[in-house]
């Protein structure tokens, strides 16, 4: 087992050493046949996923709080801004979870209970920016390679990436193997993704940003329905 051990290392430790020039490679041969006009492609590509993950963060998290958690949206990015800054630092809910916790229950004050369950689950299960991400670049590749998709299939294709957000693992470039798994669904070819690998570091910050901050209002929500049910249960005074 040792030795099989040792031998699994040294092909990682190859893989990650060849793996700028293997991406340099496939992002030239991509170039090469689409042409440079691709850069500005990808540019507007970068764009409307930032766009859109800012619009879930900014617009749609702010509302929830709001009506449902009856917080005050600035306290709470103000009180979460170091699981924020640790998410955007390590593209990884995994390992943004423990400064998620403490900010969870030092900071928000939230039952330690319920930021447990619920931080704890929603580091695999409740990621709204990876499904966004995967359904802007499947959509982004069919458009560039010219393939049309009919309104039932991108709705299939919203589905899937809803799905595939829950399961996909909480860590760095996580999300890619299930984007290559709709594109050959699809028929739209893999290759594509070496595009999106040139920038996907950048992105991937992004949404493990937004994924993070996710469990934190959907765990402030939880906390405050359940202390108003805990009142609601309260016998009356007599």
């Amino acid at each position: 087992m040792q030795g099989v051990y040792d031998i699994s290392m040294k092909l990682v430790t190859w893989l990650v050493k060849l793996a700028p020039y293997a991406v340099f490679a496939l992002v030239f041969t991509t170039m090469a046949r689409l042409g440079t006009d691709i850069l500005v492609n990808i540019a507007l590509y970068v764009v409307v996923v930032v766009a859109a993950l800012a619009t879930h963060m900014f617009v749609v998290y702010p509302l929830l709080l709001t009506l449902v958690a009856k917080r005050n949206p600035i306290e709470f990015f103000r009180a979460t801004r170091l699981a924020i800054t640790t998410a955007f630092a390590t593209a990884s809910s995994n390992a943004t979870l423990p400064t998620t916790l403490a900010v969870a229950e030092n900071n928000l004050k939230l039952p330690r209970g319920i930021s447990r369950f619920v931080l704890t689950a929603g580091s695999t299960m409740n990621q709204h920016g990876t499904a966004l991400f995967e359904g802007v670049t499947v959509l982004f590749l069919a458009q560039l390679y010219a393939i049309d998709l009919t309104a039932g299939q991108q709705v299939s294709i919203m589905f899937i990436c809803i799905l595939g957000g829950i399961g996909t693992a909480g860590i760095p470039a996580g999300s890619l193997p299930v984007v290559a798994m709709i594109l050959a669904m699809f028929g739209i070819p893999a290759e594509g993704l070496a595009l999106v690998l040139g920038v996907d570091r950048f992105l991937d910050m992004c949404r493990t940003t937004l994924n993070v901050t996710g469990d934190l209002a959907v765990a402030t929500c939880v906390a405050h329905d359940e202390e108003h049910d805990l009142h609601l249960d309260e016998p009356a005074p007599s």
